[in-house]
């Protein structure tokens, strides 16, 4: 019996670094994300800002891992006419280049924790703790070839395939950075020049639509990086994958078999990672979390089911070959009966 089912190609255009038009589903969400660890300073943070112009606001995120384990941080919902440009709630990315050079820089407050687990209760945590002024600028330099793209039908077309409702994006695409800035914190400036990783996606977005996933970008400096990937869906299957940067290239990790250490809040404090590459390579990778935040999503699905996902994101020390890094841990795990739905996976 013959498959009938269209073949699906990855495309990546230089003008798919700016905003798109938005499909009809109202959980459009278009989204571009960036982190940078600075290793001599272990200073870091991560930005995200998603787009949601069918539902008339976008999703704004700083988080910055400052001295002696203090945290600062700020989400909002600012209101959006429009899908014309990432610029909301004071976060703004401008594309100098594409795949080549970005700017980002913030004028806003954040949170300023001396306890960042504090977030776990983030209208408590918002309340107790005080709102700072915070100014950022980067410069973002791409130093890898790129990885990902839309995933579309050979002839060009789109896919009609989709199911809004458990959708996580029609498209994205990654990339090893290096970076250089300041961040200006209650009148404290903290030079940045580091390394990360940024990524954009777009299309339909729903945080509940995964099961539990483990991401980690990092950077060994500006030549070796890697991005590791486990992402389990409904069927709780993991699907393991992501890069590595090494000699000018990226060789995709077909393997990846990840261990993790819990303390006693189901947050991840240490991993162990054995990588295999099509390339035929293989790596030990071992992560320290340094400083972690807990954030959260709430949902009510359209059956009236409640979902509730939390996403850990740890700033992390890495060790492989003999070489020390930084980057992040991401957890997300949706919440069932007061537990992660990955721990122990």
């Amino acid at each position: 019996m013959a498959d009938d089912a269209p073949r699906l190609v990855t495309r990546l255009e230089p003008q798919d670094e700016y905003t798109h038009t938005p499909d009809t589903a109202s959980n459009y969400n278009e989204s571009m994300y960036f982190n940078v660890f600075d290793p001599k300073t272990r200073v870091g943070g991560w930005f995200r800002l998603g787009n949601r112009p069918n539902e008339g606001y976008a999703e704004m995120s700083v988080c910055l891992y400052l001295p002696g384990g203090k945290v600062g941080f700020m989400f909002g919902r600012p209101k959006i006419s429009g899908n014309a440009e990432m610029n909301a709630g004071g976060l703004k990315i401008e594309v100098i280049e594409p795949f080549k050079r970005l700017r980002l820089t913030y004028d806003g407050k954040v949170c300023l924790l001396e306890r960042p687990f504090e977030m776990a209760e983030p209208s408590k945590a918002f309340r107790e703790n005080p709102s700072v002024p915070c100014q950022i600028v980067l410069d973002y330099e791409g130093v890898s070839p790129m990885y990902g793209g839309e995933t579309v039908r050979a002839d060009g077309k789109p896919r009609d395939d989709v199911d809004p409702e458990k959708s996580f994006a029609k498209a994205h695409y990654e990339q090893h950075m290096a970076a250089s800035g300041r961040f200006v914190v209650d009148g404290a400036t903290y030079e940045v020049a580091g390394f990360g990783l940024r990524d954009k996606s777009w299309g339909p977005r729903y945080w509940s639509a995964i099961n539990w996933y483990r991401w980690c970008p990092m950077n060994f400096g500006r030549d070796f990086g890697m991005m590791l990937s486990v992402v389990t869906g409904e069927d709780n299957k993991p699907r393991e994958g992501g890069m590595v940067f090494a000699d000018g290239q990226y060789d995709l990790i077909s393997e990846c078999r990840m261990d993790t250490d819990w303390d006693e809040h189901g947050y991840q404090t240490a991993l162990r990672a054995k990588v295999k590459t099509r390339g035929g390579k293989s790596y030990e990778v071992e992560g320290k979390v340094l400083s972690l935040i807990p954030l959260r999503n709430r949902r009510t699905g359209p059956d009236g089911r409640e979902f509730n996902t939390r996403i850990t994101e740890g700033m992390t020390e890495y060790r492989c070959n003999g070489l020390v890094g930084y980057g992040l841990s991401e957890y997300l795990d949706q919440i069932v009966d007061g537990k992660p739905s990955g721990m122990g996976a």
